[in-house]
């Protein structure tokens, strides 16, 4: 577990249909209790028409509770399902545990733009994280349509990360390209921080090419992961 003083945490992203953009808007922490906050990007987010939960109506209050939160826990398949076994063998986990459950599934559902994310916060550990490459359709040219002749990489296909410290809107962005060198898009802006460290660590993290999905809209066509070991 990712621990930074003694707690374990969970990133809660939004993504706002108007944008497109993702946001951190909240981290859901456990240490005992469990704790909900909104985090850094909350005030952008709400210009960006997020709305406030409604069971955390304050966004300055740290919120406890002795249990995963309901309206997250909602989020997970029900534990009596009949197929429930073979669910957490397909995240690698030997009970059923809420918590666990959100970081590996990340809880998401097809009616809203909400996820959990295991964050990258302790860098003195073996890391690897799947994700999306985000920003794609603005440099494969494909204008959000045509996916299939526009994305050339494939699975297994080495992805090349480069900081780029002079970024006006993320001072830890990441590109990420091929080895031909072409800028695919970017490191998601709530692992940057933690890749751009790595890099200015010379921790040297490997990126390859996960999955590629070109029936998928370009947010969600060129998964990659990402590892760096000790």
């Amino acid at each position: 577990m990712l621990q930074k003083d003694g707690k374990d945490y969970l990133y809660l992203i939004w993504k706002s249909e108007k944008s497109r953009k993702q946001y951190i808007v909240g981290q859901l922490s456990k240490n005992g209790l469990y704790e909900f906050q909104y985090d850094k990007d909350i005030h952008s987010a709400i210009k960006d028409g997020f709305t406030p939960l409604l069971c955390f109506q304050d966004t300055a209050k740290i919120y406890t509770n002795n249990k995963v939160f309901p309206i997250f826990a909602s989020r997970l398949p029900d534990k009596k399902r009949k197929d429930i076994q073979d669910i957490l063998k397909k995240y690698e986990l030997e009970e059923y545990d809420e918590y666990m459950l959100l970081k590996k599934s990340g809880g998401r559902l097809p009616i809203d733009n909400f996820e959990f994310i295991d964050p990258i916060m302790n860098l003195d550990e073996n890391i690897e994280r799947n994700f999306f490459i985000a920003g794609v359709k603005h440099y494969i040219k494909c204008g959000g349509f045509d996916c299939e002749k526009a994305v050339t990489v494939t699975r297994g296909d080495e992805i090349i990360l480069r900081r780029e410290p002079d970024n006006v809107h993320d001072k830890n962005a990441v590109q990420m390209y091929d080895v031909s060198g072409h800028l695919l898009g970017y490191v998601p802006n709530y692992y940057s921080e933690g890749v751009s460290m790595l890099l200015k660590n010379n921790r040297k993290p490997m990126c390859h090419v996960y999955h590629v999905d070109q029936n998928k809209n370009c947010s969600e066509c060129i998964k990659v992961t990402l590892k760096c070991l000790l």
